[in-house]
């Protein structure tokens, strides 16, 4: 053997490999892009949190899952949720162990960054009818202008009626947007930041422009508005004190690229996550250690209020859900090893190394698209600041089960150091004495009104939590 030879055999033994997932799986080019298929319909459908819980719920059901509230007691093989404020979600499917042996879980955030109506959003201004708005999450302000906009939501009527909004959607809809300024006239603004370069405050949505048929009435244009709204709602100005409604991109999930590889669809941040998690829990069966999938609200405002992580509402769920597996009330000490005990895959999104913009990421530590599931052993920002950073046995132990069942992977970073990080439930769970790490898709533009996911991670990620909830 040549010097060359075995320096190359040595380098193929020793050397990390970072394969692209087409080259080794295209035979199963059928199964990924039928995956898809499924994963495009739900996003088109769960554009928001509450859309999206209730489409889980839904598939749940159709997989033989019922309401917790259905039992008294739970035995091993039980599948049952729960859902909170229809903007959480917890379902489990009841091993043989008890619950102190932990659980394996996977949670995401069904939360994405878009606008919300301000509580008192009706404006009248040079005879067009806007509503107003109030940014939720990280976002680029300018992204979200001159771009076809739905609206969805609830809003509870004065006598308690419950009214759904659903609008802009359907091709039959009308569609709402926020003007923007043409290039011609916006020289004052140019040397603005990005950041300062959209006003938020005039971030209005138009919504109309015919006026109520009465010249003499003032305000005549709002009314025309609320007019159509009472005919078709019920609604007085009044119940948008009562209303929670999300404006979201009107546009459907799509193909992206010649081959169709990529997916490209507002919300991808978290519900590829969500998704994959739900379908891996929908086709496992009952094993050992009790599994469960944990979908939470309020991530992308840092998951706070009580549908967000750092709620006890979700330790309280998990508590009952303990009971109902033992059939009496936990000791202390079983509570405490129950958490010490349970695995929890933070199933969120990691950015994409762009080669557009190679100068925000370490290419040694970024994830790539088509190469596997991202995996973030911490995120955080600057010095690790205000993240869970996994310990090496937790580390070894899911690299372990991957490697088990051929799992593509990367482990990866959110930008170079002091440039990029972000937060996820990942830290919230953790407190509790369970075993966290960060996992989940890779994605170009994330945040934006349309991320780009490789269809090839979408199916492997949920390959790997398959394998992580059954091991």
């Amino acid at each position: 053997m040549s010097k060359k030879e075995k320096a190359e055999e040595l380098k193929e033994k020793l050397f990390m490999k970072k394969e692209n997932c087409w080259d080794i799986q295209s035979d199963e080019k059928d199964q990924i892009f039928d995956f898809a298929e499924g994963y495009k319909h739900a996003l088109n459908i769960g554009k928001t949190e509450r859309r999206f819980i209730a489409y889980s719920v839904e598939q749940l059901e159709k997989a033989g899952f019922q309401d917790i509230s259905q039992f008294e007691k739970l035995n091993a093989g039980d599948k049952v949720y729960t859902t909170m404020h229809d903007k959480t979600l917890i379902a489990a499917i009841v091993g043989e162990e008890e619950p102190s042996k932990g659980f394996n879980m996977v949670g995401s955030h069904v939360d994405s960054p878009r606008l919300d109506l301000k509580p008192n959003p009706l404006m009248e201004e040079e005879e067009l009818v806007y509503f107003k708005t109030h940014y939720y999450g990280g976002i680029k302000k300018y992204q979200w202008l001159s771009t076809a906009l739905s609206l969805h939501g609830v809003i509870y009527l004065s006598d308690g009626k419950k009214v759904e909004i659903n609008v802009g959607d359907d091709p039959q809809d009308p569609v709402f947007t926020i003007t923007d300024l043409l290039p011609h006239l916006d020289k004052h603004l140019r040397s603005k930041k990005v950041s300062e370069f959209v006003n938020p405050e005039k971030m209005n949505l138009l919504i109309g422009s015919i006026p109520y048929p009465d010249t003499e009435v003032k305000d005549r244009f709002k009314l025309g508005i609320l007019n159509l709204l009472n005919e078709q709602y019920g609604l007085t100005e009044i119940d948008f004190n009562r209303a929670e409604i999300e404006i979201v991109p009107a546009q459907m999930a799509r193909d992206v690229g010649f081959d169709r590889s990529m997916i490209g669809a507002y919300g991808q941040d978290d519900r590829v996550c969500a998704y994959t998690s739900l379908e891996a829990l929908i086709n496992s069966k009952a094993g050992k250690r009790t599994i469960a999938i944990l979908f939470a609200d309020k991530e992308e405002i840092g998951s706070e209020g009580n549908t967000g992580a750092q709620s006890d509402i979700f330790l309280y769920q998990l508590n009952h859900l303990h009971e109902m597996i033992l059939g009496r009330e936990p000791k202390r000490r079983e509570i405490e090893e129950f958490y010490m005990n349970t695995n929890l895959l933070s199933s969120d999104v990691s950015n994409v190394f762009d080669p557009n913009y190679a100068e925000v990421s370490d290419p040694l530590n970024s994830s790539y698209l088509s190469k596997g599931i991202g995996i973030n052993k911490y995120t955080g920002a600057a010095g690790k600041s205000s993240t869970n950073d996994a310990h090496a046995e937790f580390v070894s132990y899911v690299l372990n089960i991957f490697a088990e069942h051929n799992i593509p992977y990367q482990i990866s970073e959110l930008g170079k150091v002091d440039w990029g990080g972000g937060g996820t439930i990942a830290k919230y769970f953790a407190k509790t004495g369970m075993n966290v790490i960060d996992s989940g898709v890779a994605m170009f533009a994330m945040h934006s009104c349309f991320e780009i996911t490789s269809k090839i991670d979408v199916y492997n990620t949920y390959r790997a939590y398959l394998a992580f909830l059954n091991n």
